[in-house]
């Protein structure tokens, strides 16, 4: 079993701790449920966030993106990150707005990012990071080439100390509010693919199974 990212003052959450969890199973199935992580970062005293596509590859989460980009230049010299992700479950109406919310599942990762300079683990990242958008989709493209794996920039984020926050159910509404005469309860929210739209020139080609509409109720 692995050992759980470490607790530190760093990042133990204080607001609403009963949410909160720092074991590995909790922590992959958020990142792993996610699509999109913030990376933050400081560069020669400037604090950056950057949305990026994200796969996990076991105890590390997979990055990329040009080789010409000066903030991912910083980021493979080993500077410090936190990575956020965040997967939003619902609207939460409340009688009161003081007690609108959300429900959400996040988890916050701090670490430093490694530059992949191994061509065949590159490759293979590169292959995870695709998969891991549309399953099935890597074995059903053209791999990277030399030319592409050069001009992309491969990191990978070690998981030192993470924490994930859940919040889940219905509405938390005061006592003095029950009685009054608002609508209250969740609207659930949920990421979801739309209709394939072919591009010009695979109007003949069959959609691919993997894209095929879910038949799940």
């Amino acid at each position: 079993m692995q050992a759980p990212p470490q607790r530190t003052d760093r990042h133990r959450v204080r607001r609403h701790p009963e949410r909160a969890a720092y074991d590995r199973e909790r922590l992959y199935a958020v990142l792993d449920a996610a699509f999109l992580a913030h990376v933050a970062f400081v560069v020669d005293g400037q604090p950056f966030a950057i949305p990026m596509l994200h796969a996990r590859d076991g105890e590390r989460v997979l990055l990329h993106g040009s080789v010409s980009s000066r903030l991912l230049a910083a980021l493979a010299g080993g500077a410090p990150c936190c990575l956020a992700v965040t997967v939003l479950d619902g609207l939460v109406l409340a009688r009161s707005q003081f007690a609108h919310s959300v429900n959400y599942r996040s988890a916050v990762v701090f670490g430093r990012a490694v530059e992949v300079t191994d061509p065949d683990d590159k490759a293979r990242c590169l292959w995870r990071l695709t998969d891991r958008i549309v399953p099935g989709r890597a074995a059903d493209s053209r791999p990277a080439d030399d030319g592409e794996l050069a001009g992309t920039r491969v990191l990978a984020v070690s998981i030192e100390d993470a924490s994930v926050k859940v919040r889940s159910g219905g509405p938390r509404d005061h006592e003095a509010d029950l009685a009054l005469p608002h609508w209250t309860g969740v609207v659930p929210l949920a990421l979801s693919h739309g209709i394939p739209q072919p591009a010009p020139g695979s109007e003949s080609i069959p959609l691919p199974a993997y894209l095929a509409p879910s038949t799940d109720p």
